[in-house]
Order: C-alpha cells, then structure tokens, then sequence
C-alpha cells in the first residue's frame, strides 16, 4: 500500500537496485535527490506505473534517460536535474501525456530537442538548461499555450526565434541566453502580457529592440546584454512599472537613454559596451550633445568657462606644487618608524621610471623579493623614506602587457583593507610597473611550507577569513562584480600584524551586471582552477568560490592540490580529504597546526571539520550548487567565533 518513498538528502554512496521496480504500483511519489547515487537509472524505474513525480536530481546518475520512462503514464513531474546523464532525450518522453514539469538542466544531454515535446499539452514548466542540445528549436515549443516557465539557456542551440512565440499565452519567464540565436527579435513578444523575466543575452540578435516590449506590462527581468542589437533604447519603455532590471551591455545601441522608470531608479541597470549610448552621469554614459536653442546660447558663456578654468587650475596647481615640496621637506626632517603605514602611502600618487630606478637600486638583484611568469617584484624606498614593493611585469610577454591593462581597469574602482593597496602604476616604453603596499610577512605560500615559518590554527582560520571578505567585497560589494581567476596562496600577502591582502589581478574578468559568467581562454594556476573554467572557459563568481575551498583546505592539510603524494595516488586534494573526512580527519591534517604544548581539544577539532566541510560546500563538480562568498564569510565567522568562545 505504499504511496509516498522520500530517501532523499542522505549520503547513500551507491547506485539504484533494479529491485525498485518491485514497488508497488501504488507509489505515487518517489524522491532520491541529492543521495550521492551514482550508475545509470535503471530501466525497471518504468514498472512503477502509479508515480505522480519521480525525483533524481542532485546525483551523479550516469548513461541515458531509459526508454521504459514512457510506461509512466500517471507522471506529472520527471526531476533530473544536476546529474550527468547524456544521450539525446528519448522521444518516448512525449508519451507522458500528463506532465507537467519536466527539469532535465545541469547535464551532458544533447542532440536536437525532439519536435514532439510541444504535443505535452499538460506541461508548465520545461527547463533544459547547462546542457549540449543543438540544431534549432521546434517551432512547436513556440506554440504551448498552456508552459509557464522555459529555460533553454546554455546550449548550442541556433536559429530565429519565429513569430509564433506570441502564442505563449500563459508564460512568465523565458531564458535562452548563452545559445547561437540570430535574426531580429521578433516584435510578437510584446503579446506576452504575463511575462516577468526574458533573458536573451550572449546570441547573436540583431536589429532594434522592439518597441512592443512596452506592452510587457508585468515585466520585472530583461537581459539583451553580449547581442548585436542596435538602435535606441525606446522611451516607452519607462511605462514599465514593474521593471526592476535591465541589462544591455555589449551592443551597439545609440541615442539617449530614457530617464524615467527604471532608468531612474533601479541600481541593476548596465549600458556598458554601447559607445553610442548618451544620458546622465548616474547611468554611467557619456552626457548626450547639446541640441536645444537654450543651450545653443550657453555656448558663449562656456567659451569663456574655457578660457577662465585652465587659468584659474593652473594657478592653483603651481599652489599646490609649492606646498607639496614644503610637506616633503617636513617628512624628510620628521621621518619616524611608521613610514610604511598605508595612509602616508597614499598621500604619493606619482611616480616615474627614474623614480623606481632609484628605489630599487636600478633593479638590483638584492632587491627582488619575488619572481614569476609575468616579471618580478622588487622592494624599494622612495627618496621620503616610504618602503614600496614595486611589480615590474615581463615586455616581452605580449600576454603580460595586456594583463597590466585588465589589472589597470580592475583596481580602478576597487578599495578594501583585505585586497592590497596599489598606491601607483608606472608605464612607458621601458617598463610596465605597479607601485604596491609592502607586505612584510610575505605571502602565505611561504608560512605554508618554508621551515621557518609556523601558523596556528587561529592564524589560518583568520587569514581565510580576511581572503574571504575581500573576494566577497569583489563579488557582491560593487555594482560590476569581479572574478579574481587566480585565487592561491602565493596570491595572499600578510601585512605586519599578519593581516591577509589578496592581490594579483592580472588575468581577473569584470562582469556586466546581471550577467553571471563570461568565457575565456586565459586560465589560472592548475590544481585551484574549478571544472567548467578548465573545461569550458566559462568564467563567474563560483569558480573563485572553488578556488577559495580548495586553498581553504590546503591551508589545513599543508598539502599542495598538485603535490606529489596527492598526485600518485591519482586523486585531487577535495577527493584525498574527502577520503579522511569526517573519521580520519585529522591524520591529513597539519601537524604543526598545533604547538608542542597545545593540546588538540574537542574544539579545535569542531573547527577544523567545520572548515573542511565550508570546504567542500564551495568546490561542489556543478558550479550552481556551490555557495556564495557571503555564506562562506558568515559560516566562517561562526566558527571563528564558536572557536574563541571561553
């Protein structure tokens, strides 16, 4: 009489008996997601004639959706998501006259999206995103009255988007970004009065945005962002009264930009990569022409501002200079045992190539504190007594230069006491340089594993802490994130009081707002890289939330993620310390984690499986089941705190 199995959410480690399809026939509803199965599904699944909903989703299920799902002809709700299943979607799906939601995303399924799907007249929902399907899509999935939801995005799918897409009466969100559409969009779109999110970006549209989208009255999402699309953006667009985001960098749109509605007061608006775009500095684009005949005769008077200004500035810099040679000559005769500090840092904001000559003894040897691919890193003292670590970048590396541009733009806008302070950049045809914040204490690459060099538990649980804020301030602390790319020890600097800075940015990607991931062919450093960046090249914020639990859990382990012992037993370090994990754990665990007098407690025990299990929570295989890095600073926080605690 069984109706209801749930085995779900519990670390099963096996794979599926084909004695499941011994179940009663009464099952109506079986759910084993996120049980760490593994194998294929089998085909004896089909007997359960009486399921509603079949759940699978969040395993690493292998091999084809099998044939015998068919039999299931009561099936409302089929849950595949987040597997690795592969092959094409068997036709026999179609056969499931009642279904309702069909999630097959996050797989290796491919092959054409079979015609027949459109005759699933009960279906609500269809999401067959982050997979490998190809072709074009059936003109009949453009015509299902009845689908509230279709995510198509991640694939490789081509084609026009026809006009039949106004027949999706009923629908509230569409998303086909990251596929090879092309064409103009079609103006029908604007029919859909109950669409809350169109998700268009990275295809190829052309043409104008239609100005139908007007009609979209319960629109809240709209994401054209990395298309051809050209044109102005309609003013009409402002009677969108539930419109909360808007992106459409990286077009080649023109004209102003409206100034009301969502224009004026939502914050998830990007323009960027639109040269031909005009409208008010808050948009962040460039001022539109003067045009009115009101303007026309401010042009005398600004004639004359033109005239006055310069005049005016230049006396007052001559001022300045006079009092900035006075102030030097103060700091010279005062010179005391803090002119390291960052805030006298940051009162010096020019430097030249002689200038880095000097401080470096014409980049003697003696002075270089660090050396790799892109160049090396100097110390130096400019002529006030401040002590500077200057990176000096390889010119012979075209890739290196074009590195110092993107590191350039990153820092522009970037400030936090965890990221290192670049106090100047220095470039001409004889040197491509940053002028740093000097870090003392060196990298955390050389506490891991010089012999010299000792960390406690609480200085590892603190440094990670500190690495983690400054990567969460780049995700999530400005209006464009920031993808670091790179994140490792040797990229973690230490201050004089030990406080970790991250640095480096030399390969990091700025990502348009609203737009998750970006592709690249530029990768980080092996062993810290996540599986879609090595892979795919796609970039986003979880790929440094990878990196970042795979540091975390080098600097318990003091285990290099490529070392050697690592690598003979052909396993990376998230499976070695997965094999430990939670019994054995602290036999891979550093030993000099612990003074000789330190005793190992109950509690430092609870804080070292926490952070293993923060660390295995970011470096999850499916980039979408990782945490952010807001989790990771409040579950570190905790347990630093819970560890401190009398």
């Amino acid at each position: 009489m069984l109706r209801y199995l749930q085995v779900g959410s519990n670390p099963l480690n096996g794979v599926l008996p084909s004695s499941i399809g011994n179940l009663s026939s009464t099952v109506e509803y079986f759910h084993v997601g996120n049980a760490q199965i593994s194998g294929f599904i089998p085909t004896s699944t089909g007997n359960m004639s009486g399921l509603t909903t079949l759940v699978f989703q969040d395993n690493n299920l292998t091999g084809n959706i099998p044939r015998e799902i068919g039999n299931l002809k009561q099936l409302q709700g089929l849950f595949l998501i987040n597997n690795k299943l592969q092959g094409d979607i068997t036709e026999v799906v179609c056969d499931l006259s009642n279904l309702v939601r069909l999630v097959l995303s996050e797989n290796e399924l491919s092959g054409v999206i079979p015609e027949c799907l459109g005759s699933l007249s009960m279906l609500q929902q269809l999401f067959l995103g982050s997979n490998k399907f190809e072709g074009k899509l059936p003109l009949s999935i453009w015509k299902m009255s009845s689908l509230l939801y279709a995510n198509m995005s991640r694939n490789s799918i081509e084609g026009e988007v026809p006009s039949d897409i106004g027949e999706l009466k009923a629908i509230v969100a569409i998303d086909i970004s990251g596929n090879h559409f092309s064409g103009m969009i079609p103006s029908n779109l604007g029919e859909l009065q109950n669409l809350k999110l169109l998700s268009l970006s990275n295809n190829s549209f052309s043409g104008p945005i239609p100005s139908s989208f007007s009609n979209l009255i319960s629109l809240e999402v709209l994401d054209l962002s990395l298309n051809d699309l050209s044109g102005t953006i309609p003013k009409s667009f402002e009677k969108l009264l539930y419109l909360q985001s808007i992106n459409v960098s990286f077009n080649e749109l023109e004209g102003e930009i409206p100034s009301g509605g969502v224009f004026a007061n939502s914050t998830l608006r990007s323009f960027l990569g639109n040269k031909g775009l005009c409208g008010r500095h808050k948009l962040e684009v460039p001022a539109c022409a003067i045009t009115t005949p009101e303007q026309q005769q401010s042009k005398s008077k600004k004639l004359v501002l033109k005239i006055v200004i310069p005049v005016v500035i230049s006396f007052f810099l001559i001022f300045l200079l006079v009092v900035s040679i006075w102030i030097m000559k103060r700091k010279k005769k005062d010179k005391s045992k803090d002119v390291e500090k960052v805030p006298e840092i940051r009162t010096y904001q020019l430097i030249s190539y002689h200038e880095i000559q000097r401080a470096t003894n014409n980049f003697d040897g003696s002075n270089i504190i660090g050396v790799g691919s892109s160049g090396s890193v100097y110390k130096g003292t400019l002529p006030s007594g401040i002590v500077i670590a200057i990176k000096v970048l390889n010119l012979q590396n075209e890739e290196v230069c074009k590195r110092f541009d993107t590191e350039c733009e990153v820092i522009r806008n970037v400030r936090h006491k965890n990221l290192v302070s670049v106090i100047s950049t220095c470039s001409s045809e004889h040197i491509r340089a940053f002028v740093l914040q000097y870090m003392p204490n060196g990298s955390l690459d050389n506490w891991l594993y010089k012999e010299d060099r000792h960390l406690n538990l609480l200085q590892r649980v603190t440094i990670m802490l500190d690495v983690a804020m400054a990567i969460e301030y780049l995700h999530h602390g400005i209006d464009t994130p920031i993808v670091h790319c790179d994140l490792k020890p040797a990229n973690v600097l230490l201050d004089e009081d030990m406080v970790a800075h991250v640095g480096d940015f030399g390969i990091s990607k700025i990502l348009a707002v609203s737009m998750s991931m970006a592709h690249t062919k530029t990768l980080g450093t092996l062993g810290y890289i996540a599986p879609e960046y090595g892979s795919e090249g796609i970039v986003s914020t979880r790929g440094d939330v990878y990196s970042y639990g795979i540091m975390l859990m080098e600097v318990l382990a003091k285990r290099r993620p490529t070392g050697e012992e690592i690598f003979n037993e052909n396993l990376g370090l998230r499976e070695w310390i997965t094999r430990a994990f939670p019994s054995t754990m602290m036999e891979v665990v550093d030993t000099d984690i612990f003074l000789e007098e330190e005793k190992i407690t109950s509690k430092s025990e609870l804080c070292i499986i926490s952070m293993i299990e923060l660390a295995l929570d970011c470096t999850k295989a499916m980039a979408e089941s990782r945490i952010t890095m807001k989790d990771v600073v409040k579950r570190l926080n905790k347990i630093k705190n819970t560890f401190l605690e009398t």
